[in-house]
């Protein structure tokens, strides 16, 4: 479902990765976890294929990153969720609108857009808040908005990157726990956090990147 392939990836005079390899199983749930700088956020966006690698290649369900082509990139997209830290909803639009505009950009009908957007909303227990503003609702409620629009395509892959990392602790495992929800249900979850309280409340895939290098099942008493 999602492999890395011996990707290496740099910035001039900085390298991030050499000889990256790990992958993700359908209905995995999954840690990505590092001191910060590490290259948790540039593995994620190889994986959307925002970069690509220098040299090896990232699979992602049907699609490579040596062969995709420019046009195909919006529809592995539409497959995969993205939630980020810091929420990135339009704050001159309500709710219904924030998660209505994914689908208005893939021509999905009118009426079906409507039935979807209930259903995240119901999904992340904030169907009430449809006719809220960003402005309105807490830091928790944001980021329960931020996950109903990255599920609303129903998504095979989820990544959240550093989600807790504007949350309060009691928030945060309310957050992690969505995530958990999510997963139950057959989406796949990639988490990069530097949160460690909460990876070790779970159990989990853990993926740790250092020095450029990953280790896999990390034990969770040795995470530091």
């Amino acid at each position: 479902m999602l492999s890395f392939n011996n990707v290496e990836f740099g910035y001039p005079n900085q390298t991030v990765f050499t000889e990256l390899n790990f992958e993700l199983d359908d209905n995995d749930f999954c840690f990505l976890i590092g001191k910060s700088g590490s290259g948790k956020s540039t593995i994620l966006q190889i994986v959307y294929m925002n970069i690509f690698p220098q040299s090896g290649n990232v699979q992602v369900g049907e699609y490579n990153s040596k062969t995709i082509k420019p046009h195909q990139l919006p529809f592995l997209r539409r497959k995969l969720g993205i939630v980020f830290q810091d929420f990135k909803l339009l704050r001159d639009r309500t709710i219904s609108d924030n998660l209505a505009f994914i689908l208005e950009a893939t021509g999905t009908p009118r009426v079906e857009i409507k039935k979807r957007v209930f259903n995240a909303l119901s999904e992340v227990g904030l169907s009430h808040r449809k006719n809220s503003k960003p402005d309105e609702l807490s830091g928790g409620e944001k980021q329960r908005i931020a996950i109903a629009r990255a599920i609303i395509n129903n998504p095979f892959l989820l990544l959240a990157d550093e989600p807790t990392g504007n949350l309060d602790p009691e928030t945060s495992y309310e957050i992690v726990e969505l995530f958990k929800k999510i997963n139950s249900k057959g989406t796949a979850v990639l988490i990069a956090t530097h949160n460690y309280e909460i990876v070790k409340k779970y159990d989990a895939k853990i993926i740790k990147i250092e020095n450029g290098k990953v280790y896999r099942g990390v034990l969770k008493q040795k995470i530091e």
